[in-house]
């Protein structure tokens, strides 16, 4: 292109996309409902996990918070929660939960990544003593999912969107779960649980969920 002056003008700068954290993640993560296991994410299957009661299908979605050690990211250690795998040489703040059979149906990492350790249509050992709505015993008729986090450090923007990714295709493979019964650990285990505590910003989750029903 020739400038006034006679001389090449300089192609024209483009500016550099905006990052955007919803493009990141699909409307919807597919779940093949044969085996009740998310496609695309990593799999490390527990054996904390058994059978759902004869009939019972699932109706609630239970949102937990997890840090270990507590108030640490990354690493290793909820994996081997999950699996039962915390060596005797762990860091001495895992000992004391090391004998403990938990586990989740799926953990959302800080960075919006995905484990999944438990199919859907099984009972993930997750909420323990508990209630929802007068209904005892939320592991037979719920899925639990883990935000990487403590009660008061914020939740990542990647988290949210991964999480209204997960919960959509989750409705859409099971209709017996509704948007109207999801919940967070603390208010089924009053007392005795209080994630995902208070820096979960259920407003705004719920928000980015309706975006993606619409």
């Amino acid at each position: 292109m020739i400038g006034r002056e006679g001389g090449m003008r300089p192609p024209p700068r483009r500016r550099a996309p905006r990052p955007n954290a919803v493009s990141s993640f699909p409307r919807a993560l597919p779940i093949d409902t044969a085996t009740g296991l998310l496609a695309g994410v990593t799999q490390v299957l527990s054996p904390h996990c058994d059978a759902r009661p004869p009939d019972v299908r699932p109706e609630l979605i239970v949102i937990h918070g997890i840090s270990l050690p507590p108030g640490e990211f990354g690493g290793p250690w909820i994996d081997r929660l999950f699996t039962g795998n915390i060596p005797a040489d762990a860091p001495a703040a895992l000992l004391d939960v090391a004998h403990l059979r938990v586990s989740a149906h799926v953990l959302v990492r800080r960075d919006g990544h995905l484990r999944q350790y438990v199919g859907f249509a099984r009972r993930a050992w997750h909420a323990g003593r508990s209630q929802y709505r007068g209904r005892e015993a939320c592991n037979d008729f719920s899925i639990g999912i883990e935000l990487e986090g403590t009660d008061h450090t914020p939740y990542t923007d990647a988290q949210y969107e991964s999480l209204a990714a997960l919960v959509t295709g989750l409705l859409a493979a099971y209709p017996s779960l509704s948007a109207q019964h999801i919940t967070g650990h603390s208010d089924i285990a009053p007392g005795r649980k209080t994630d995902p505590g208070p820096a979960f910003d259920w407003a705004r989750w719920r928000a980015t969920l309706a975006g993606r029903l619409a």
